[in-house]
């Protein structure tokens, strides 16, 4: 890990509508953390690279996205939130929370937020296969890896404390503060 001097990375992934920008959100707003929406990054930067017509959604120019944010990831004291983990470098991340939601409250989060069909379709089948769980274990230490339950308020409370303790304890183990 490179040198960090405002605390750990954090990266939040897991399948559309599981409440990855909610949780990172609220985590920063609390720890004083940047929050990273990459899905914003790329708006604001044009980091796209064409436009998918089947999903209806621009196609994210990784490579580009990993350019722009080497510097700032370098410091450390990110929360990154992004529905995909594997193209991120390792060293990057000192911690991973892949957020599950139950099928039923998936399907009508994605529909409240406008998914219809194969794009609708595709997004529960990847939550029912655990994709971006067993992504984020292919592509990080099995150790740093945590998968927390997205389902209601008191999730969403339950996974900001128990975050926060682990930064608390990440800071005393590593001597700094957050």
């Amino acid at each position: 890990m490179g040198s960090q001097t405002r605390g750990p990375n954090i990266l939040i992934t897991g399948t559309p509508g599981t409440g990855k920008s909610t949780l990172g959100a609220e985590l920063a707003t609390r720890t004083g953390f940047k929050y990273v929406n990459i899905g914003d990054v790329a708006k604001l930067n044009e980091l796209f690279d064409g436009y998918d017509d089947e999903y209806q959604c621009p196609i994210l120019d990784e490579d580009r996205v990993l350019d722009e944010l080497e510097d700032q990831l370098s410091a450390g004291g990110n929360i990154v939130d992004y529905h995909s983990c594997e193209f991120f470098p390792e060293r990057w991340f000192d911690i991973v929370f892949v957020l599950r939601t139950d099928n039923t409250i998936l399907y009508e989060r994605l529909e409240k937020k406008g998914y219809t069909g194969k794009k609708l379709q595709d997004n529960i089948q990847c939550e029912i296969f655990q994709t971006i769980l067993e992504e984020a274990r292919d592509s990080y230490k099995a150790e740093i890896v945590h998968e927390l339950p997205s389902n209601t308020p008191d999730d969403m409370e339950s996974n900001l404390e128990r975050i926060v303790l682990w930064m608390q304890q990440w800071s005393l183990a590593n001597g700094c503060a957050t």
